[in-house]
């Protein structure tokens, strides 16, 4: 039987009618016991350990992203946490330098100190600059492309290659792309995490987070034994609410593209924008790359504004649509200040090195008419 294409997997994937009621859409099992047939014969047991509207994500996770084993948390940090903590202690990573400003903290304020793990903060996006950080212990390289906040690409297939005889995990964060538009493991990565929050959820409703691992059966067992043994489960309901929303994924990013590729041109032309960063750009460094592994460029839009941290405050405080929050990924356009906002945990000299400047803003740019999103950016810029 010929599998399904992407559009088709979104709605049909890890369910078909309820097999007791025939309903279409698949019930929210909220409870937290399972009746067992006998002593230790059972198929769901405890709903921490297993549950039917879980299993229902867990399996629509593997066909999109194209692996055989996901695991639903119940936030990205979870997801991440419980990642590092299977691969032991006193191990190094190599982890791309404009991570998210809690992975970052993650790894720096709490693993550092809690299992003596080393971090290599490395600019990924340049060609083979990860080699000369390699160590005995080095466990895994961990990247983020799209980066967060920077919108640096990197290139998955050409790090992979050059694994493929180590014990070196490969660990790409997906959730600037979603899986409409890029898929890591079929470019050789060895897992793929989510920030479900992010476009999975896409409507603003959801804390959730995911791991979904190509093909290491001991990964995934290690995966799954901590995920129980801590709890950091998604409840049922936000499992389904998940499920619902991953069903119009290709829809909501058709038009995420589409509004994303706009909005970037639009500024790039404008003569109080200093800087777009958006690897849909032809003149963006990232585009090559980008364009050959990505078929679709985000949402994502990084501008640096040509002005100071008052003439900030005044653009957002002028700006309609968009709404001053942190996160992305939902319906609506979004703008966040990341020195300030998501990125605040990480040292000031840190940031400037990055290029994390009072000028830099990240948009998320939403699904709302593009003429209303850029007149909207137009008018407050003209108050600068």
């Amino acid at each position: 039987m010929k599998k399904n294409k992407f559009n088709s997997k979104v709605i049909h994937g890890g369910h078909s009618s309820d097999s007791l009621t025939g309903a279409v859409m698949p019930p929210i099992y909220l409870s937290s016991t399972f009746k067992q047939k006998s002593p230790g014969d059972f198929e769901y047991e405890y709903a921490r350990t297993k549950n039917p509207t879980r299993d229902i994500l867990e399996k629509l996770l593997k066909e999109i992203e194209v692996g055989e084993y996901a695991y639903a948390f119940s936030s990205g940090m979870a997801a991440i946490n419980c990642l590092s903590d299977a691969l032991g202690k006193d191990y190094h990573i190599i982890c791309s330098d404009d991570v998210y400003g809690g992975t970052r903290r993650l790894f720096d304020k709490v693993k550092s100190v809690n299992q003596n793990i080393e971090i290599s903060y490395v600019d990924l996006s340049k060609e083979n600059n990860w080699k000369g950080h390699i160590k005995k212990n080095t466990k895994m390289i961990w990247l983020e492309t799209p980066s967060n906040p920077l919108l640096k690409i990197v290139n998955v297939a050409a790090i992979a290659s050059q694994l493929q005889d180590t014990d070196i995990f490969l660990i790409c964060d997906n959730t600037f792309a979603s899986p409409y538009n890029q898929q890591p493991l079929t470019q050789g990565a060895d897992v793929v995490l989510h920030s479900s929050t992010k476009y999975l959820g896409g409507h603003s409703d959801l804390i959730g987070g995911c791991i979904i691992i190509k093909d290491d059966k001991i990964l995934a067992e290690k995966i799954q034994y901590l995920q129980n043994a801590v709890g950091s489960i998604p409840s049922p309901f936000d499992c389904y609410l998940l499920i619902r929303s991953i069903k119009t994924l290709s829809v909501r990013m058709e038009r995420h593209n589409k509004n994303g590729m706009e909005v970037a041109k639009f500024l790039s032309k404008h003569k109080k924008i200093k800087r777009v960063m958006y690897p849909g750009l032809e003149n963006d460094p990232n585009y090559k790359i980008a364009k050959k592994q990505m078929s679709g460029f985000g949402g994502i839009v990084s501008i640096e504004i040509d002005t100071d941290i008052a003439g900030i405050k005044k653009f957002l405080n002028n700006l309609a649509i968009f709404t001053l929050a942190e996160s992305l990924g939902g319906v609506e356009s979004l703008i966040e200040h990341p020195g300030i906002m998501t990125h605040a945990s990480i040292d000031k000299k840190i940031r400037d090195d990055l290029g994390i400047t009072d000028g830099l803003l990240r948009l998320s740019v939403g699904i709302e008419d593009i003429e209303d999103i850029i007149n909207s950016l137009n008018r407050a810029l003209e108050v600068i």
